[in-house]
């Protein structure tokens, strides 16, 4: 069946075209949410919730060849939604004591175990999550992250550099190194 049949049968409500298209990328998808909650539990919550939306709304995909980033990004905005209706405030840090020396995370960062990073990551405040997962992960800019969030552009660059140096002060703390190979 093609990627064109597969949509055509979903917006028809074929329930086998359906568990089909949820069967090809519910493993990425479901990464997706593991990225922006804290637990297992949360990540399955906003993982069924956004294939319901993407059901709901495959009309308003224009173009097949873009269905994997389409659905991500309903996924991550169905996440920052339910970080918003949570009442949660924003963990905010005064960031002027706070010194990032240099990049090099990113290469312990490459280094790391999905699993360890998805950990990691899940640790993380829930303000620091969702800016390092959107900054870092997935590639927006601080001012989309501004408004995605309804923040300033220096909380989110406020909260991108907190994270980073928790990350580090953790990845130290499990004995990872600048330029060593984690195990």
């Amino acid at each position: 069946m093609t990627k064109n049949e597969l949509l055509a049968g979903c917006r028809n409500g074929d329930r086998r075209a359906q568990r089909s298209l949820y069967e090809a990328y519910r493993h990425k998808l479901m990464g997706v949410c593991l990225r922006y909650t804290r637990s297992a539990a949360d990540a399955e919550d906003i993982f069924h919730e956004g294939f319901v939306k993407i059901f709901k709304s495959l009309d308003s995909l224009k173009n097949p060849d873009s269905l994997e980033g389409w659905m991500c990004r309903i996924m991550i905005n169905h996440a920052i939604n339910q970080y918003k209706a949570s009442a949660k405030l924003m963990a905010h840090l005064d960031v002027q004591g706070v010194q990032v020396v240099d990049d090099s995370y990113t290469q312990i960062i490459d280094q790391l175990s999905d699993q360890t990073l998805t950990e990691l990551i899940q640790a993380l405040p829930e303000g620091y999550r969702l800016v390092f997962n959107l900054y870092v992960v997935d590639g927006y800019t601080h001012p989309e992250i501004a408004e995605m969030l309804g923040i300033s552009t220096g909380t989110s660059k406020s909260q991108l550099h907190a994270a980073r140096h928790l990350l580090q002060k953790r990845l130290a703390e499990m004995g990872v190194k600048r330029y060593e190979k984690a195990v």
